[in-house]
């Protein structure tokens, strides 16, 4: 029997009346340009967002909760924006969006840093906690490196690996991954194996289920191959952009036994139903006959900091619905 698991890969807008208090505390939405300093009201005010996204992901009835990430205004680059020995220069287009980053240029060694986990553990008490890191491959990407040269990506993986081992006891973590699509690594120059070498060293740092999760397409052939060598529980993919190359993948090289399917919009403000969520679960599975699924992670393909709040929780509780509808059929 499938177990099918309704998840996301986090990364949520902040409710509407956070972003009004900090943008009156410190000037500044989502993504915007912004110094930095976090006192005592401006965490005050994370603190009462995040117990909000939480309760709210419980009410909607996920099966796995994330804290949210609503501090990474820099989003993917956040862990290396707020490290010492980085620098933040001029504002960057978030991949092909208009979505915005301050660029973090790396100037020291990257050492553990603790702010991750230090999030992670204002939420450790609830059931079926998830983390949510960026992907070594992605960090670097997002990155100006002027310190480590040609074992800057090594850095980032061991960077990572470092928080990781301050992580409190977690159900499932999420990797994400969107450059190993949207700026694949060269092939010709071994750059895949490289990037799959260092996401097998971030999932190794810690003990749980790890997803690697893909999006804003389907990765290349070469690239996917080397990712199935990693060691890492499941592949996460998106089944909304690019819903033909990735069942190619999975069909003709194969998969772990795990999955996760990115079948909601993360940056749509259409909401999709829950049958319709469910039938592209089940559209899935059907078109994968050789591969028999111990766990489906119903996702979205994306984070979901490009939509509104009330979109956001729209998508919550259909994902939610069909993953339980999904899980009957299976049954």
């Amino acid at each position: 029997m499938t177990n099918v698991v309704a998840a996301t890969p986090g990364l949520f807008p902040l409710p509407d009346w956070a972003k009004v208090e900090l943008s009156d505390l410190k000037g500044h939405q989502k993504g915007d340009l912004i110094d930095g300093d976090e006192g005592p009201k401006i965490e005050s005010v994370y603190e009462r967002a995040r117990t909000e996204v939480i309760e709210r992901q419980q009410e909607a009835g996920l099966d796995r909760i994330v804290e949210g990430q609503l501090r990474w205004d820099d989003m993917l680059a956040h862990p290396l924006t707020v490290h010492e020995n980085v620098e933040t220069h001029g504002i960057v287009r978030y991949y092909d969006n208009n979505n915005f980053y301050r660029e973090p240029v790396v100037t020291g060694e990257l050492t553990a840093s603790g702010d991750m986990a230090a999030d992670l553990e204002q939420a450790s008490d609830i059931e079926g906690q998830q983390g949510v890191i960026p992907g070594p491959y992605s960090l670097s990407t997002l990155a100006t490196d002027t310190y480590y040269g040609d074992e800057f990506l090594t850095a980032v993986a061991d960077f990572l690996a470092g928080e990781l081992e301050g992580f409190p006891e977690i159900e499932t973590l999420f990797v994400l991954e969107p450059s190993l699509v949207e700026e694949p690594p060269n092939s010709e120059d071994g750059e895949d194996r490289a990037a799959s070498e260092a996401i097998d060293t971030v999932a190794q740092a810690i003990d749980t289920d790890v997803v690697v999760h893909t999006y804003f397409g389907a990765l290349s052939e070469k690239m996917h191959a080397h990712l199935l060598d990693a060691d890492i529980d499941a592949v996460g993919y998106d089944f909304v952009t690019d819903h033909e190359d990735s069942l190619y993948n999975i069909n003709e090289y194969g998969t772990k036994d795990d999955i996760a399917l990115g079948v909601v919009d993360g940056q749509n403000t259409n909401v999709e139903d829950a049958a319709t969520i469910r039938e592209r679960i089940e559209w899935v599975q059907d078109n994968t006959p050789a591969a028999d699924f111990e766990t489906v992670y119903a996702t979205t393909n994306t984070g979901l900091f490009y939509l509104p709040t009330n979109r956001f929780e729209t998508k919550l509780d259909a994902l939610a619905e069909a993953a339980a509808l999904a899980e009957e059929v299976t049954a």
